[in-house]
């Protein structure tokens, strides 16, 4: 399957360390990516309440496969079955 080189879009806050744990994640496997910051306000985080349907950062939309999620620990383990090396 194709991909597109920024398929994959990251909702994320400045200084947030699960926000920071899925982008070590997304460059672990050299992974290229769009970051949009939201709102720090956790009530005006209207985007990512559409694109996810919860306001909490951080969330992906991955166009490849069609998959959005949240939550760090399942977007961390997404991309390690989707993305990583098969051993």
């Amino acid at each position: 399957m194709p991909t597109d080189d920024t398929a994959i879009t990251l909702y994320r806050l400045q200084a947030c360390p699960y926000c920071e744990r899925v982008v070590r994640t997304l460059n672990k496997y050299g992974l290229t990516y769009r970051s949009r910051f939201v709102e720090a306000m956790h009530s005006e985080r209207d985007v990512v309440k559409r694109i996810s349907g919860k306001r909490t950062v951080p969330a992906i939309v991955d166009e490849n496969t069609g998959v959005t999620m949240s939550e760090s620990d399942n977007i961390v383990q997404y991309l390690e079955d989707t993305y990583g090396e098969a051993e």
